[in-house]
């Protein structure tokens, strides 16, 4: 033992310590369970065997304590004490474990809120936080695994090599044991039988997984006990430290095992070499290493009997018996052994202990359990990724598995890939990697658990309670800041990595029936906001538009459409839509089933907004419905938007003509347009009535269905490239009354100013008409519509305009045509029998205009205050 090479403990401290080892599938149904969290698509079921239970010891604790023990117990304590002292290392132990205890406490909450399946904390994640961050997660855990299994495979190499191999400095005289060939190629056979072992037993089944690993714990346990007894029996004797030859700088080549003694332990109660030989940090990020492997019960979740029972139970029981386990090493190694033999050899508890071989065949057990562990933890890991199609067909050949329900081509995927790792032989730079692969998981299962506390979803009510969104977030803060003391570079990057990978499933992925943390916490979030919305101080300042459109069919209105979506300014936009019927007299509600089409169109045009549908027995009260009922709180259409009443015939704007009618990937089948409620002109202008006197402002749109913004915003060189916006501020159809100051004219200004400040519309050029009468000064007017518009801020071009030119609207002078133009819309008379002389004289003022907004202004909307 004394002869160890550096080597192997320098790797074998720096080897990261992680057996997680997700379940075996249970049998596969045809079909999911609704709620039950299933994958997206469906999986061919096969005859299988029932799998066996586990209960709460052989299940969780005994996988949890071989995952944390491994040979952190063996070779990690004495380096951990000699080199921090005994009361750094009982500091060093209360942070490490208060950092893994939140991630516990936020895996019994999650484990305890409902079924779990096989993955692990993939799975948790995955149905928490959404496919993006559970599919790139679980990849790392995966990658991490399978760098893990590789790790302590060829650590187990080094260990026998170090006690059984021929030296490979000749000058070394070999002892009688030490026969068996060493060199990269002979450690790298060695290292492939030893995989191939561990494949064996995989392929074979969780179930000889799980009998191997009881006796391996029988095994560790048993070596344990005899390295406790030996600390009491073993008298006081001189250890040779390893490389036993007087170096350059003096250090000695013997040390003492004193037995218990106040000399010894007030020796090594202190730091004597933290900031010459190793940091606090350095020290700390080696030793924690040796508290990780706590999810190794809960990914055993699909083998249990009661997982709700015994994950915490059983996880919690394994984390108190190796906190105390450490502890009481940690005083006993502190009160018998001498600081030079704990920080120069490393393998000293088989030096001291009642027979040598013990503490080797422990360190062998231990390495060949955590290389098993964490190649069945890949495979599982691989599956249940496989089983989600989150990669598409690259994991597609790994759904397979045996009659028995062991995905054994995930098994031999990832044996492959720990062979390929074992080739590369730089495993120290890949442990800090693994090691925070593993902290971004634990990490990610917090912020699983917080979202979900977070959110306040009612489904969320797991039976373990002894948590708080405060743990969780200690848990996430702890696990980030081990990540960069462990090493700054290799955090960062993998972050990006997970980035990446999150996006690359964001756009790639399959949509899955998880459900989404995202729309609750948003929910969560706009109701609180919502409520904070107070009515009562809106100011003028602060008024943006908040528009309700009314569409009759969305085939033929998508430029009108696109075009509201401009002028919204980030305000409340709803598209509504009324379907004549009665309730009463249906079985049931029609409009159910149309709003997924209506949702897919807000995605197809690419616009920001919401969908209001309702049934009426008429379209003026299916209008006052919307008005009544659209928005929450403070977020109200304040502007109702209605197409022109016309005899103008309504062309599709959503037909591709390169495909046909069933390749068409809009949201509205061709076949299938929405049915056109009948509108006549008394009930058209009776809606614009009603909403004026709920003190909405009205909007009407003519000649938008042909309106192609890019085309618009985007005019030929042939007509110089430049785009106008016309604004007419004035009443025309009472001359008398005309006012560029009252509100319903400002009105005019706001929403033109607003389009003008649109991306797409920076380039268009307001023109401000000005109408004047006969014989009236027009500087005197122009200047003070100019001061005006300075103090608004606005940026327009004033043009006047003799009122004898106004006859008629299509005489207008527009050269070149604007793209649109703003028209001022008069009150709807208060005599019901005018109402068809009111919208004949709206006809004739917008005829064949072009694209054309009439507005109705009702409330104050622009002020040049500050």
């Amino acid at each position: 033992m004394s002869e160890r090479t550096p080597l192997l403990h320098y790797r074998l401290v720096s080897s990261v310590n992680e057996s997680e080892q997700p379940s075996p599938p249970a049998t596969e149904p045809s079909e999911q369970v609704p709620g039950s969290g299933g994958s997206p698509r469906k999986q061919r079921s096969s005859p299988q065997r029932p799998p066996q239970k586990l209960s709460v010891f052989f299940g969780v604790v005994i996988p949890t304590l071989l995952s944390m023990f491994s040979v952190v117990v063996f070779l990690r304590i004495g380096f951990v004490v000699g080199h921090a002292g005994l009361y750094q290392t009982f500091l060093m132990f209360i942070v490490a474990y208060f950092i893994i205890s939140m991630t516990v406490l936020s895996v019994c909450a999650i484990s305890t809120n409902g079924a779990l399946d096989a993955g692990g904390a993939y799975y948790m994640i995955s149905r928490a936080l959404g496919p993006e961050f559970g599919g790139s997660i679980g990849l790392m855990f995966f990658l991490a695994n399978v760098c893990g299994s590789a790790l302590f495979v060829l650590g187990l190499v080094e260990a026998i090599l170090s006690t059984f191999g021929v030296p490979e400095d000749v000058t070394v005289t070999a002892t009688a044991l030490q026969v068996l060939p060493s060199g990269y190629w002979w450690s790298l056979l060695y290292a492939t039988a030893i995989a191939l072992l561990c494949l064996f037993v995989c392929l074979i089944g969780a179930h000889i997984y799980a009998k191997a690993t009881f006796i391996i714990f029988l095994v560790v346990i048993f070596v344990l006990l005899t390295v406790f007894i030996s600390f009491f029996i073993v008298k006081p004797t001189v250890v040779t430290l390893p490389g036993s030859v007087v170096n350059m700088s003096g250090f000695p080549t013997t040390a003492n095992f004193t037995g218990f003694k106040l000399e010894t332990l007030w020796g090594n109660q202190w730091d004597y070499t933290t900031g010459n030989m190793m940091t606090f940090a350095s020290v700390f990020a080696v030793m924690f290493n040796g508290c990780t492997g706590i999810m190794a019960g809960s990914n055993m979740s699909g083998d249990l009997k009661n997982p709700s029972y015994s994950i915490p139970r059983g996880t919690i029981t394994a984390v108190i018996f190796t906190f105390i386990t450490y502890n009481l090493l940690s005083v006993l190694v502190a009160c018998s052994c001498d600081r030079v033999l704990l920080q120069r050899d490393y393998s000293f508890l088989g030096d001291i202990n009642v027979w040598h071989p013990f503490v080797i065949i422990g360190v062998y057990s231990s390495t060949l359990s955590a290389a098993m562990s964490n190649l069945i933890g890949a495979s599982r890991i691989l599956y249940a990724l496989a089983k989600d199609d989150l990669f598409g067909k690259v994991f597609s050949v790994a759904k397979r598995t045996s009659r028995g329900g062991n995905p054994w081509l995930s098994v031999l995927i990832s044996w492959f890939l720990v062979q390929l790792v074992l080739f590369s032989g730089k495993l120290n730079t890949i442990a800090s990697i693994v090691t925070i692969f593993f902290l971004l998981v634990y990490a990610a299962v917090d912020l699983a658990c917080l979202a979900l506390e977070w959110a306040s979803a009612p489904n969320f009510r797991p039976t373990f309670r002894y948590f708080t969104w405060h743990t969780c977030a200690l848990g996430i803060i702890g696990c980030v800041v081990m990540m960069f003391l462990i090493n700054v570079i290799y955090a960062s990057a993998s972050i990006a990595f997970m980035l990446l990978l999150l996006l690359l499933i964001h756009y790639l992925s399959p949509t899955s029936s998880w459900g989404y943390i995202s729309q609750a916490l948003i929910f969560h979030q706009v109701r609180k906001y919502l409520l904070m919305l107070d009515v009562r101080k809106d100011h003028i300042k602060f008024w943006r538009p908040q528009i309700l459109l009314m569409v009759s069919n969305p085939r033929s209105t998508v430029g009108l459409i696109t075009f509201i979506n401009d002028i919204k300014k980030s305000g409340l936009y709803v598209l509504g839509h009324v379907q004549l019927g009665d309730l009463s007299t249906l079985p049931s509600d029609p409009l159910q089933s149309q709003y997924d089409s209506w949702l897919s169109l807000v995605d197809h045009l690419n616009i920001k907004a919401f969908v209001n549908l309702t049934l009426a027995d008429s379209v003026r009260h299916g209008v006052q419905h919307l008005l009544f009922i659209s928005g929450l709180g403070g977020m109200r259409p304040n502007t109702l938007v209605l197409g022109f009443y016309d005899d103008c015939l309504p062309r599709d704007k959503l037909i591709d003509p390169t495909l046909t009618s069933s390749e068409s990937p809009n949201p509205f089948n061709p076949s299938q347009d929405l049915e056109e409620p009948p509108l006549f002109h008394f009930e058209y202008v009776a809606i614009i009535s009603d909403a004026m006197k709920m003190l909405k402002s009205v909007v009407l749109a003519r000649y938008f269905n042909d309106f192609e913004r890019a085309q618009v915003t985007s005019p030929p060189s042939s007509t110089s490239g430049k785009v106008f916006v016309d604004v007419w501020p004035v009443n025309l159809l009472r001359p008398d009354s005309s006012s560029y100051v009252d509100t319903c004219s400002l009105f005019l200004l706001q929403l033109a100013c607003i389009l003008n400040m649109v991306r797409d519309w920076r380039k268009a050029k307001l023109r401000l008409f000005l109408c004047v009468e006969e014989g009236r000064s027009v500087r005197g007017s122009e200047e003070k519509l100019g001061q005006l518009l300075k103090e608004l801020r606005i940026k327009a071009k004033v043009q006047t305009v003799p009122w004898d030119q106004v006859d008629y609207v299509n005489s207008f002078p527009s050269n070149p045509p604007p793209a649109v133009r703003f028209l001022y819309l008069p009150r709807p008379p208060a005599d019901t029998r005018r109402y068809a002389a009111y919208l004949r004289q709206l006809e004739l003022l917008t005829q064949d205009l072009g694209p054309t907004l009439l507005i109705h202004g009702i409330t104050p909307v622009i002020t040049t205050d500050l």
